[in-house]
């Protein structure tokens, strides 16, 4: 499903005529202006899923943001911006070929490292959690005359949590009975595993999601997992995806329109031909004969 056709950044002679418009003279910071014109980028032409590749500098993050803000999607974490952002906006345009759902989003980095945080956060919680259960247990196990538990009497129905977990640490291993009362330790799965699992869970149907270097914190397995994903909501699930990344797993997604930032101007490219991509096949094509005798061995 297609819903933005284009966007379009102003170029140099719009920026130009920006600040000749203006009444300051000095200026602290202008960004966004001159980071896309001066890459010679004023437009991006979409399809299902659009890539933009570039290295640090070339203006991908900067082209999500902006195109997130002119679309007013939602979004979590905050952004680098100045003073002259909403003045940059003004002068981008856009064309959409459906209406943008209400449920579109970007997602960042930013995004995903504040829900890890998050997660530690929780699991520091359980482990403190877990040394109060650790003394209840061994207080109810061994409720002695002057043991504040031994003395329990089921007096109203508030008491009968109480009583369970007086029954659970006389008949239970202190283990069974941690694994009972102490909520589920999320720290079960990796930051890689939680990362994805954030991925999947933000991601919907018929929706439009602006990614920026989503492989971040993934291991290559998960990338090739999360291409899946995007591959199967863009075929079956009606959503479009603009997705800022560097990584050969993506930048392999299939039916792609690819964005080579880095060239001069941007154009698009076939993902085998960037200079990213290249580099990890000149690699492995330098060490064939190692995989090869691997796999020799293991015959």
């Amino acid at each position: 499903m297609i819903y933005l056709s284009a966007f379009y950044f102003p170029d140099r002679d719009a920026e130009f005529s920006f600040r000749m418009s203006e009444k300051r003279t000095c200026f602290d910071s202008v960004y966004p202006f001159h980071v896309l014109s001066g890459r010679g980028l004023s437009s991006l032409e979409m399809d299902h899923i659009t890539l933009l590749y570039g290295g640090n500098g070339s203006g991908k993050t900067t082209a999500l943001n902006v195109m997130a803000e002119k679309l007013a999607l939602q979004r979590g974490a905050l952004y680098n911006r100045s003073g002259f952002f909403e003045k940059y906006i003004a002068l981008c345009d856009y064309s959409i070929h459906r209406p943008i759902p209400p449920g579109s989003r970007v997602i960042t980095s930013d995004d995903v490292f504040d829900f890890m945080l998050d997660v530690r956060a929780v699991n520091q919680g359980i482990d403190l959690k877990r040394e109060d259960v650790f003394e209840e247990y061994l207080a109810l196990r061994d409720a002695n005359p002057g043991n504040r538990y031994s003395q329990f009497r089921l007096r109203s129905i508030a008491d009968y949590e109480q009583l369970k977990k007086l029954n659970a640490a006389r008949h239970k291993t202190q283990s069974r009975f941690t694994r009972q009362f102490l909520p589920d330790n999320i720290r079960e799965q990796s930051n890689g595993e939680s990362a994805y699992a954030y991925f999947s869970h933000m991601i919907g149907e018929n929706c439009l999601y602006l990614l920026d270097e989503p492989e971040n914190s993934l291991s290559p397995q998960r990338q090739v997992d999360l291409r899946e994903l995007i591959e199967q909501s863009v075929r079956f699930f009606g959503c479009q995806f603009i997705i800022a990344t560097h990584s050969p797993f993506l930048l392999a997604l299939r039916d792609a329109r690819v964005y080579n930032l880095d060239a001069d101007p941007p154009r698009v490219q076939k993902w085998t031909e960037l200079p990213n991509v290249r580099a990890y096949f000149d690699f492995f094509e330098q060490h064939r004969r190692a995989f090869l005798s691997d796999d020799a061995t293991q015959k």
